[in-house]
């Protein structure tokens, strides 16, 4: 099914917190106007900062496949993806919509609430060495965490299925409940895998260094902890970890400078666009630009806490699920920009950033909640629906 979709999009102030919720439930959504933004305590933008490109009026839609509770998703060399399914499933489907059976070999996961089988990245060699990476939440002594696996893809005649599979990496400590794992992965420009870890509800561990809860964490490729990482040589610290004082972050890119961005939730108000800093500490629980549910008080990002603030945030929120910088040429005004899945905003959230600034500048509403967003080979824009039956959909201008 194709449809055709106008598009909301209005320029911000840089370094704005975007409020307004982007929701749509037909087949074309009237463009309505961004809402005001509030003041940040972070710098002042560069002079330089880009212009707001043009944007694009209308955006077509195509339903390509379905899946039970997608997640994530990658594109593959040959141009079909791998696609995550929150139980337990993984399957390679071609941009026609054809899915294979479940591959074999994807470790057991802990599939309640916001857990089960989560990311999956691909090796930067993946071309030569077929190695895949998985993040999943699992079960074990104290509740659950999240993990990291890795496994070689084979396909022939007895099906596709990972083999070798090895677990790299686990959270430490596991605890109960079924919340903010976290779970993105992204290879850095120096061959490393960085990994989010979200707090599980937990809140202070964010701040402990002696545990990975609410953490981002840089790991060799073969799970092993790189000698030059910030805490190593730090008495009790998890080696492992690049920036501490995390929530529940979601999404995760480096950009063509290699600098590492990621998004995260917030509690009520307050969702994250984060310049990741090595060794940087982002403030949760004791810092935030929202409160917590039912109205309590979280002190704001502000000059000389000694936390490092958003750069652009939301309140209301828009859920932020899966990132990508667009680097495509099929919608060459977003080329830069990083497009963020939303939950709550039910669409795509556009925006466009310098090393000082962000701001959002477009939302894309699509009616739906959306929890990945991927660009295809040839540029087109590609996403899952966050839902039991969510719809693998292909974006093109127009």
């Amino acid at each position: 099914m194709r449809c055709t979709l106008l598009l909301a999009g209005a320029a911000l102030a840089v370094l704005s917190g975007c409020g307004g919720n982007s929701g749509g439930g037909g087949s074309v959504v009237t463009p309505t106007p961004t809402p005001s933004a509030s003041a940040s305590p972070t710098p002042t933008p560069s002079p330089s900062a880009s212009p707001t490109p043009t944007p694009i009026s209308s955006v077509t839609s195509t339903a390509v496949a379905t899946f039970t509770s997608p997640w994530a998703m990658v594109f593959l060399p040959d141009g079909r993806a791998m696609v995550t399914e929150k139980g337990g499933t993984l399957r390679i489907v071609t941009q026609a919509g054809l899915k294979s059976a479940a591959l074999g070999g994807v470790p057991a996961v802990a599939a309640a609430g916001q857990g089960g089988l989560l990311d999956v990245a691909l090796h930067p060699d993946f071309a030569t060495n077929k190695l895949v990476y998985l993040s999943y939440a699992e079960s074990g002594a104290g509740g659950a965490g999240l993990a990291v696996a890795r496994g070689t893809l084979v396909e022939d005649g007895a099906g596709p299925r990972l083999t070798g599979v090895s677990v790299l990496w686990q959270q430490s400590p596991k605890v109960g409940g079924s919340g903010h794992f976290g779970g993105r992965m992204a290879f850095g420009p120096t061959g490393h895998l960085f990994v989010t870890a979200g707090e599980r509800q937990q809140g202070s561990p964010a701040q402990d260094l002696t545990r990975t809860l609410g953490k981002i964490v840089r790991l060799n490729a073969d799970g092993t902890i790189p000698g030059d990482n910030p805490f190593i040589g730090t008495a009790g610290a998890r080696t492992e970890i690049w920036s501490y004082g995390h929530r529940n972050p979601y999404g995760l890119f480096f950009d063509s400078a290699g600098r590492l961005w990621e998004n995260e939730m917030g509690p009520e108000g307050g969702d994250e666009f984060n310049l990741i800093a090595r060794g940087g500490n982002y403030g949760w629980p004791n810092a935030s630009n929202g409160q917590d549910y039912g109205g309590g008080n979280i002190p704001d990002h502000a000059p000389g806490d000694g936390y490092v603030a958003p750069l652009a945030w939301w309140t209301p929120v828009i859920a932020p699920g899966g990132m990508i910088l667009y680097s495509g040429s099929l919608f060459g005004a977003w080329q830069g920009d990083a497009i963020i899945a939303g939950l709550v905003s039910q669409g795509l959230v556009r925006v466009r950033f310098t090393a000082t600034s962000a701001a959002e500048v477009q939302r894309i509403a699509l009616g739906q909640r959306i929890r990945e967003v991927e660009q295809g080979p040839d540029g087109a824009i590609w996403v899952l629906e966050d839902s039991t039956t969510g719809r693998l959909l292909r974006l093109t201008p127009g």
